[in-house]
């Protein structure tokens, strides 16, 4: 239902500014046959107050993840953000309109990346972060890249096939008309096949790459996944869920050399993803 504020004498006047003497004037490019000799099925107009109530009533419709058990999971979990994050978001030292390259005038955003960073390290047992990639997919794409970097003589990355298929879609993507081989590894009860992981890790491998809690919620053998990726002297990349960093053990404890995620969860609610 659009908002049209203009009156019928305001048509009338922009018309006569720009010398056409109908709308039907301004539609002449649009062949005859595709054109609607009939009013839209639209309903009456409504007030502002009228279309708000209207709003209103079909959102109450619906059902937030708060109000049910929600199960939707493959990397979209409810979580709870804590009033503090809004606060804290909002103070005006942290919310500067300049961006960290007039360092001058953003101390708040300096002083909010370095929290943020801290906080990572913290929760992935890892010694730098970095702040940051624009999500989750792309994050794991360029840990790959990086890996790659790192190993150049190599051109392998082996893929567990519980990463979420999205990420894993994005990987695709970045490696297209490259000449990076990709392999991905089936898995056996919602978990990595780590027999078929052995097989295909290689000399060549610059990388494995692995997601814990991976796409089905199962908990991968992260430490058995770095020893066979260090044993071919390949670097593991693990993508994480920071919600879950809270309670599991550090990915840097279990081996990884790289770790990325979604850091969606530290400070919005579920909404259809997104960084």
């Amino acid at each position: 239902m659009p908002y049209i504020p203009h009156t019928d004498q305001d048509r009338e006047a922009m018309l006569r500014t720009i010398g056409a003497a109908s709308i039907e004037d301004l539609l002449r490019a649009i062949p005859e046959p595709l054109r609607l000799r009939r009013p839209l099925h639209l309903p009456p107009g409504m007030s502002e107050w009228e279309m708000r109530r209207h709003l209103e009533a079909l959102a109450s419709r619906n059902r937030a993840a708060t109000e049910l058990v929600c199960f939707l999971g493959a990397g979209a979990y409810d979580h709870f953000v804590p009033a503090v994050v809004d606060a804290l978001a909002g103070r005006s030292e942290f919310a500067t309109a300049y961006t960290p390259y007039q360092a001058e005038r953003s101390q708040g955003v300096l002083q909010a990346i370095y929290e943020f960073q801290s906080l990572i390290c913290a929760l992935t047992g890892m010694e730098i972060a970095n702040a940051s990639m624009y999500d989750g997919a792309t994050a794991l794409a360029e840990a790959a890249f990086m890996a790659l970097r790192c190993l150049p003589d190599r051109n392998h990355l082996v893929v567990c096939g519980t990463i979420h298929p999205h990420h894993r879609q994005v990987l695709r993507t970045y490696v297209d008309g490259l000449p990076i081989r990709l392999r991905e590894i089936p898995w056996q009860d919602g978990n990595t096949d780590l027999e078929a992981l052995r097989k295909h890790v290689t000399g060549e491998t610059a990388a494995v790459l692995v997601q814990h809690p991976n796409f089905f919620g199962c908990l991968e053998e992260t430490a058995e996944i770095a020893a066979i990726a260090h044993g071919r002297g390949a670097l593991l990349a693990v993508s994480a869920d920071p919600i879950a960093l809270g309670l599991l053990r550090k990915p840097g404890d279990l081996g990884a050399d790289l770790v990325v995620g979604e850091c969606q969860p530290l400070g919005t609610p579920l909404a259809f993803g997104g960084p």
